[in-house]
């Protein structure tokens, strides 16, 4: 959660993680758990999201992903968002969007990896101003 302005409460926990079952059970596409597949192991989730904010680009839906730290930088997040890319397709999602914070360079490399292309940058409207996570880069894919 390097690149977020705050760990969740357990309450927040709670209601995002009922927000990814009723989209799954809403459109039959959502945020999927990605394991290592020699071990099972839960490692974090990529998938699909509604955007849930306001901007000149909503409403929409994102690809996005979090990953456990020890995670990054083996193709786990590109492989599984490739997959995910096929998902959306599958489900006539014409257009996703994916965004991070400025400063989250990892991320922003995923989304090259798999084919977006950088059409802007925009500030967070749930972050304040003053904060370093505030100004976001924002590409999309048309499919």
């Amino acid at each position: 959660m390097r690149y977020f302005p705050a760990l969740l409460t357990d309450e927040e926990t709670e209601t995002f993680y009922n927000r990814i079952q009723d989209e799954l059970n809403r459109n039959g596409w959502g945020l999927y758990a990605v394991e290592v597949k020699s071990t099972g192991h839960f490692i974090g989730y990529v998938g699909l999201h509604e955007i849930g904010f306001e901007a000149d680009f909503t409403p929409g839906v994102e690809i996005g992903w979090r990953l456990a730290a020890e995670y990054h930088n083996h193709g786990y997040a590109s492989e599984a968002a490739r997959e995910v890319l096929r998902i959306a397709e599958s489900h006539r999602i014409n257009k996703l969007y994916s965004f991070t914070a400025e400063i989250n360079k990892p991320s922003e490399q995923v989304m090259v990896k798999i084919g977006m292309k950088k059409i802007g940058v925009f500030d967070h409207p749930r972050l304040p101003a003053e904060s370093p996570l505030c100004r976001h880069v924002l590409y999309s894919i048309s499919l």
